[in-house]
């Protein structure tokens, strides 16, 4: 008796979850904007390579990183 009245409960609760359960599709970011026209400095010291800039998805908006040295 026991053993069915678990088995009742255990039906029961995964039926439950999954009927409640839903399906959420994040809609697709937008397109990434076009790069940013950088002007390379000097390189601080020898043994330094340019690194160019780049966009980072930030959670709802594209945000530029730019360029930078870095040591090789």
């Amino acid at each position: 008796m026991m053993k069915a009245k678990a088995s009742l409960m255990l039906v029961s609760a995964m039926t439950a979850g999954s009927l409640l359960s839903g399906c959420v599709v994040e809609p697709a970011p937008p397109q990434q904007p076009a790069p940013v026209a950088e002007v390379m400095p000097p390189p601080p010291a020898t043994g330094y390579r340019w690194v160019k800039g780049h966009y980072r998805w930030e959670g709802n908006h594209w945000q530029w990183v730019p360029g930078h040295w870095r040591p090789v």
